[in-house]
């Protein structure tokens, strides 16, 4: 097997930028060294963020990837009767079942692949040099599982190299996808089948009767500390799936250092600020990253933001949506699509190892969804 070596960084500062840069042109925004001085600066959970360049022989560089430490509930996609008994539990044992894990790929919704290579690499040798990286980090520093994530679409074909090595492919929550393909707006509702273009329109009454608008902004660091508390509203009503804790220091750094690349979608009633969705323009695709609202109501705000996404998207000439995890029910009504995604699991302990998988399955469940034909037929 080629061999590839490997140099690792604690500070995205450290990392050589040219290479780094080259190496991320033409994928994700996220993979971008901006991207990852925002978390850096952001104070997000207790994460600790590493780097690794991947170079050849002739030590040119050929990958590179983000990874971090976190604590994290092992049950983060457990049904609900065991939601719930977990709650019981850590009322007695608050970490039970939280443990310190090294994880590789993007820590903050939206959703992309754990590691970025040069279109020439060999993906077996860069596996298996990650995997080594990985595998001495969590030893030495007690972490007990070690998670790549995510990988969805062309990224399956990383499968058989990891689970050559010992991981475990199991599911993850999947994406969702509005492909843009209609003119206008009113396009897109006609060709909705008859159920669900009532139901919007129903919607979009609602959000006219209590007078909804919106506006985008590309500076918003003045808006950091309410954007984020319309946040916590929604993050404290979650209940599919909750990790990552925000800061206003995320919203803050977003807009400072991607201006234009990331904005936030302002929703009013009349004149008051009710809540807000931040996205992402990365290439041809619009990422939806976060909402939030001033309160929690069922008054039809979140379909009305997503009917904005969809509107801008028109405007702009953007052919498609990212609508992210969760609340997969209300992205389908929309027009949204399921992509699966896959994470690969395992632990650096030998002999834990052939248990991690099916323990991991047995405690978590990510939700079925059945696909929903909102279009009718060309």
């Amino acid at each position: 097997m080629t061999r590839v070596r490997t140099a690792v960084f604690d500070r995205i500062a450290e990392v050589p930028a040219a290479a780094w840069d080259a190496l991320g042109a033409g994928h994700s925004l996220v993979y971008s060294r901006r991207f990852w001085e925002i978390l850096e600066h952001s104070g997000i959970n207790d994460f600790r963020y590493r780097y690794i360049l991947f170079s050849d022989a002739a030590d040119q560089p050929i990958g590179i990837a983000g990874f971090y430490s976190i604590t994290t509930d092992l049950a983060i996609f457990a049904p609900p009767a065991l939601r719930k008994l977990l709650t019981q539990l850590r009322r007695l044992f608050p970490n039970f079942l939280k443990f310190s894990i090294l994880e590789c790929g993007t820590p903050v919704t939206p959703s992309s692949d754990p590691f970025v290579l040069a279109p020439d690499a060999p993906g077996a040798a860069v596996c298996k040099a990650l995997d080594e990286v990985l595998q001495d980090i969590a030893r030495r520093d007690g972490q007990l599982l070690i998670v790549m994530r995510d990988f969805e679409g062309a990224a399956w074909t990383h499968q058989a190299d990891l689970e050559t090595l010992g991981y475990h492919w199991l599911e993850s929550m999947p994406n969702t996808y509005v492909e843009v393909t209609w003119p206008t707006t009113e396009a897109y509702i006609a060709a909705m089948r008859s159920h669900y273009r009532r139901k919007l329109l129903r919607y979009l009454a609602q959000g006219r009767e209590q007078q909804f608008r919106y506006e985008i902004r590309d500076d918003f660091a003045d808006l950091a500390e309410t954007l984020h508390r319309q946040w916590q509203v929604v993050h404290e009503q979650a209940d599919e799936y909750q990790r990552e804790v925000l800061t206003p220091a995320f919203y803050r750094e977003l807009s400072q250092r991607l201006a234009g690349k990331v904005k936030v979608m302002l929703f009013y009633r009349q004149d008051a600020l009710v809540g807000h969705i931040l996205l992402m323009l990365d290439g041809d695709l619009m990422r939806f990253m976060f909402f939030g609202r001033q309160q929690a109501a069922h008054d039809g705000l979140w379909i009305y933001g997503g009917y904005a996404l969809i509107e801008t998207a028109i405007r702009l000439g953007i052919p498609r949506i990212e609508f992210g995890f969760t609340t997969y029910d209300l992205k389908q009504e929309l027009g949204a699509t399921i992509s699966p995604v896959r994470m690969a699991l395992r632990t650096a302990r030998r002999i834990l190892n052939p248990f991690v998988g099916p323990v991991f399955h047995l405690l978590n469940r990510p939700p079925e969804v059945a696909v929903r034909h909102v279009f009718r037929k060309p």
